[in-house]
């Protein structure tokens, strides 16, 4: 396993660091920073449950 504990799985302030990053690039390009980051959160929070389901194994 990559990473040790669900905390890791979960890494939230890596999250912060993303979401940031989106919203940098959505008012760059000229798109909604909100709607951008409603989307990679509803996306992050569906690959963590996969990953957490994983990490169980």
């Amino acid at each position: 396993k990559f990473k040790k504990t669900t905390q890791d799985v979960k890494a939230p302030a890596r999250v912060e660091e993303i979401i940031l990053k989106v919203r940098g690039l959505a008012v760059e390009n000229d798109l909604d920073p909100d709607i951008m980051e409603k989307i990679y959160r509803t996306m992050i929070a569906c690959f963590i449950d996969y990953e957490l389901k994983v990490h169980k194994r």
